[in-house]
């Protein structure tokens, strides 16, 4: 990395932020210059360990000698964050949902193009190993063109551990609908195949207090969604992601002269290439196969979610330096965090449309600037408040919320 400008970084969030830290951003040119979380317990220990400054309060951290931002912060935070560091001048990664709200898109991307920085959305499922030798396979046209795509992000949890990862009463994964978490579904697909979004008919699985992992500890949102997307080039896209039993991240492509995509069960970095007829003589109707990463095959496979998070940064790092927007760019993250918002908005009323308006344009945008109706919990405003179930209000049991306090306790959390 000698040849290479090292780029000053700082992180928002020490909790998912420590994959930022480590030698996948060194590997990258990525200095990690402080730290910044509302959790000073854990921020002074980080802080420690990495040798850096540490902070707070936000707006300090800002004023640090940093180039870029990661807001690996509270889900639900991201874009008013990100417009801060964007005014500031800085670059920004962000993690994944780009905007909480409608209004909060329009005023990111307004946010991103005024300031002339980079702004990445920080979804790393693209960058796995199958996803990346898929996106090659389509830009050969080994399957032709998209028709229809399913992709799932299933992710069940004993109630200790969900306890752990969600602290607190007010933690975003204990509220958080069920359409929102819908990116690193959506993501592989739209890298792949490099479509976009225009429709969303959403369903969800209630809340099942006959699941232990979804019941056994405090939980007031539901089990798992389904979202059904039109594409840009008028394919169709199947997007499962939640808490149901079953773990697992699955991409599947149906392309007009074939099929692709990895292995649901076993090895899953496995990938499948089908062909039904319409090949050349001596061409296999099928092949499996578990592919390399397409460089940096060390330091990827030792980096965190399957080598996602090495590639993330890469492109970040590469962004900065090239000073051209990444593929990954503030609108692809808004088109997919508009999935989840109106994606909400359609499951409660039995799956109904609702269009993705392409905030690229300001003419859409307009329409939207002062679209707040959010679930957040810190939204008092009842035109503009969302329920968090299809049930309406969920109640936990004692038992169910003295686990979670438990954990909390054990943890150090102390609320």
């Amino acid at each position: 990395m000698s040849k290479k400008k090292i780029i000053k970084v700082g992180v928002f969030g020490v909790g998912r932020g420590r994959s930022f830290m480590g030698d996948g951003a060194k590997a990258n040119g990525l200095q990690l210059v402080a730290i910044c979380d509302k959790w000073e317990e854990k921020l002074l220990q980080a802080g420690k360990n990495f040798n850096v400054e540490t902070y707070t309060d936000f707006d300090k951290f800002l004023k640090s000698d940093i180039d870029a931002v990661v807001l690996a912060n509270y889900f639900h935070e991201h874009a008013p964050y990100a417009i801060k560091a964007l005014e500031a001048g800085k670059h920004v990664i962000s993690e994944c949902t780009a905007c909480f709200t409608m209004a909060e898109g329009v005023a990111l991307a307004r946010a991103v193009e005024k300031s002339k920085r980079i702004y990445m959305f920080a979804e790393n499922y693209p960058y796995m190993n199958f996803n990346q030798e898929m996106k090659r396979l389509y830009d050969k046209g080994e399957i032709g063109e998209l028709r229809h795509a399913e992709c799932e992000y299933v992710h069940p949890e004993p109630p200790e551990v969900w306890a752990r990862l969600s602290p607190g009463f007010d933690h975003w994964r204990n509220w958080l609908p069920s359409t929102y978490y819908c990116t690193h579904s959506i993501a592989p697909v739209m890298y792949i195949t490099n479509t976009r979004p225009t429709m969303v008919n959403a369903f969800v699985i209630a809340h099942d207090k006959d699941d232990p992992g979804i019941s056994g500890n405090y939980r007031v949102n539901d089990t798992a969604a389904t979202l059904m997307l039109r594409m840009n080039n008028g394919a169709t896209l199947k997007s499962l992601h939640g808490w149901i039993r079953g773990h697992g991240v699955y991409t599947r492509i149906h392309g007009n002269r074939g099929l692709m995509e990895n292995a649901r069960h076993g090895d899953r970095q496995r990938l499948i290439v089908s062909k039904d007829y319409d090949i050349k003589e001596y061409e296999p109707h099928e092949m499996v196969y578990k592919p390399d990463f397409p460089s940096d095959q060390h330091i990827a496979k030792s980096a965190g979610h399957g080598g996602g998070d090495y590639f993330t940064l890469k492109a970040f790092a590469d962004a900065i330096r090239t000073k051209k927007q990444p593929f990954l760019d503030v609108y692809k993250g808004i088109d997919m965090s508009l999935c989840a918002i109106q994606g909400w908005r359609s499951a409660l009323e039995n799956g109904a449309p609702y269009p993705i308006p392409d905030f690229r344009i300001e003419k859409e945008r307009k329409k939207y600037a002062s679209d707040h109706w959010s679930p957040d919990l810190n939204e008092k405003r009842p035109k503009y408040k969302a329920p968090l179930s299809i049930l309406g209000k969920i109640k936990q049991t004692p038992k169910a919320i003295a686990l979670s306090k438990k954990v909390w306790n054990d943890n150090g959390y102390k609320g």
